[in-house]
């Protein structure tokens, strides 16, 4: 079954002078253009394409992936408005639509907007700005500790309102930040906490002692580096340690405890030294 708005894998079926169709199922040929063929390409090759309706409408492939894909949401900037709605780029020559009736302000060209794609009722491609309708109410399957992908969409007092694996609605507090996140910025983050109601708080670094074993040998090679020395220790500002290691000074703290207990450094006012 080919999925209108995502990548697919298809079988080069037929040659032609302005490019190749591809097994479309239900579709029947697919064409992917001229340009678009890779060099070598011979039937009953396996393309990995992206599939979408060109400007008439007819089911088209292109080995270029958009920005976002059907499902997924993104930060697009608006190319047009007109009287049908707001135009975005999102990587692909035809650009997506955003009806008047799935946004949640007035836009206008060179302003960049929070979007999900999704496919109509006429099974074309679109966007919404209306973000929080496409999340699910119940997160199951979700523990803490589970690495996921985030997606911030909205800041606020709390911190940021960010979706998880393009599914839930999670909350990273701003006591979990300690590094610099961006609206529209997609990136990798666990799972904190699942509350009553469906509430999913999210963090950036690993919860509890996840991530000591691979900051351990992090710190111990520092240390070699240093001839045994560290000036980071537990009294160190959070800033010099995120600059040393791209991690928050809990983790650090975590990490420096149980390397201590295990004998391998000692704590001093001063810093860490290697036993």
């Amino acid at each position: 079954m080919v999925d209108v708005g995502r990548m697919n894998t298809l079988t080069v079926m037929r040659e032609a002078d302005f490019g190749v169709y591809l097994d479309g199922g239900e579709f029947g040929g697919i064409l992917l253009p001229k340009k678009e063929v890779p060099e070598g390409c011979k039937l009953g090759d396996q393309l990995e394409v992206f599939i979408y309706l060109d400007t008439d409408d007819f089911v088209v492939a292109s080995i270029n992936a958009p920005i976002a894909q059907v499902g997924e949401f993104a930060c697009l900037k608006v190319v047009e408005v007109n009287r049908i709605g707001a135009f975005l780029d999102w990587g692909m020559p035809k650009d997506l639509l955003l009806p008047y009736g799935e946004q949640q302000r007035a836009l206008e060209v060179g302003q960049k907007v929070m979007v999900r794609i999704y496919l109509d009722n006429s099974d074309r491609l679109a966007a919404s700005a209306k973000l929080e309708k496409f999340l699910e109410k119940d997160p199951q399957g979700l523990t803490v500790g589970d690495k996921v992908s985030l997606f911030a969409y909205r800041h606020n007092d709390l911190g940021f309102s960010v979706v998880v694996d393009n599914r839930y609605g999670a909350v990273l507090h701003q006591k979990d930040l300690f590094r610099t996140v961006r609206l529209g910025q997609t990136l990798t983050g666990y799972i904190k906490r699942v509350l009553a109601e469906g509430k999913v708080d999210v963090m950036l670094d690993k919860p509890g002692y996840g991530k000591v074993d691979e900051l351990s040998q992090r710190i111990m090679k520092d240390l070699d580096s240093r001839g045994g020395y560290s000036p980071l220790g537990d009294k160190s500002p959070p800033e010099d340690i995120y600059q040393a290691f791209g991690i928050s000074k809990k983790s650090y703290k975590m990490a420096i405890g149980t390397l201590m207990k295990k004998g391998l450094i000692s704590i001093s006012p001063d810093g860490i030294r290697k036993v």
